[in-house]
């Protein structure tokens, strides 16, 4: 009776790591595409610029309006639904962001055409979700 025990919990386990995993990759891309937007959508005639903070994805500060490029604000999944990891430019704005946690992810291949390079990642903490502009 324990051995199956044991058996279920590591299932259910696999299970729900497997699951954070998707709502990471999920949330980090909606955070990426967040930033494209505030990037490649300034008001008239000024210069293209990555967010100050993470705040300026749900409520855009350099429009009158309300304008947002995030519905809501996501945690870290991975992470006890703690604060990102943020990746900064040079200027000290938001290019992006990671997760903390240091474990090592199942998922190790089938990730969409922009995360190829998480195939080759030791932890979560490696999967970096950033905005590059093209030019």
């Amino acid at each position: 009776m324990s051995i199956s025990l044991v058996g279920a919990g590591r299932y259910w386990s696999t299970i729900i790591k497997r699951e954070l995993e998707a709502e990471l990759l999920y949330r980090g891309d909606q955070i990426r595409e967040a930033i494209a937007s505030y990037y490649n959508n300034s008001p008239g005639g000024q210069a293209k610029t990555y967010p100050r903070k993470f705040s300026d994805l749900l409520k855009d500060p350099r429009y009158p309006g309300v304008k947002r490029h995030l519905r809501k604000w996501y945690t870290d999944p991975m992470n006890r639904g703690n604060e990102w990891v943020y990746i900064l430019d040079a200027s000290q704005r938001l290019k992006g962001v990671h997760s903390a946690h240091q474990g090592r992810p199942l998922k190790t291949g089938n990730f969409p055409a922009d995360y190829r390079e998480f195939e080759r990642a030791q932890s979560y903490a490696d999967w970096v979700f950033v905005f590059v502009p093209t030019k």
